[in-house]
């Protein structure tokens, strides 16, 4: 069936392998650029993103022409090439095999946007493995 109408907002979190810090700030912002680019390329609106050195936040609101796992999945492989091939990280760059989609309610795209733009003051109070395990266990319940 066609949809005509979808409202599917999802927070992702993508992980480097190992949790290795291998996006360096001088490279975040194309980075940043060119996963947007990928978004948009399948049917996807990307609201907020934020690469950090070890993990990269997307506010999304995909199309339900791919579920969560295809979409990440696409935007991992072809940001990893990206990377790769421009030289954008120290070393062999690579994503962990799993990452994590969490739902979004329409009342909840803003504090997710502004949590997501706010993520380089953020990690000044809070490791990433601290927020990782805040969100698996809000999350999992």
């Amino acid at each position: 069936m066609k949809l005509d109408f979808n409202n599917l907002y999802t927070h992702f979190v993508l992980i480097t392998s190992q949790r290795e810090l291998m996006i360096p700030e001088k490279s975040r912002d194309r980075i940043e650029k060119y996963i947007t680019g990928i978004v948009s390329k399948y049917g996807s609106k990307l609201y907020a993103i934020y690469a950090n050195p070890e993990h990269v936040h997307m506010l999304i609101s995909r199309s339900p022409t791919h579920s969560e796992e295809e979409l990440a999945s696409i935007i991992a492989k072809s940001s990893e090439k990206f990377i790769n091939e421009n030289r954008l990280a120290p070393g062999l760059f690579s994503w962990q095999q799993s990452g994590a989609a969490f739902s979004v309610s329409k009342s909840g795209v803003d504090w997710v946007y502004k949590y997501i733009r706010n993520q380089g003051e953020h990690h000044k109070h809070e490791s990433f493995a601290q927020e990782y395990d805040h969100y698996l266990k809000v999350y999992k319940q």
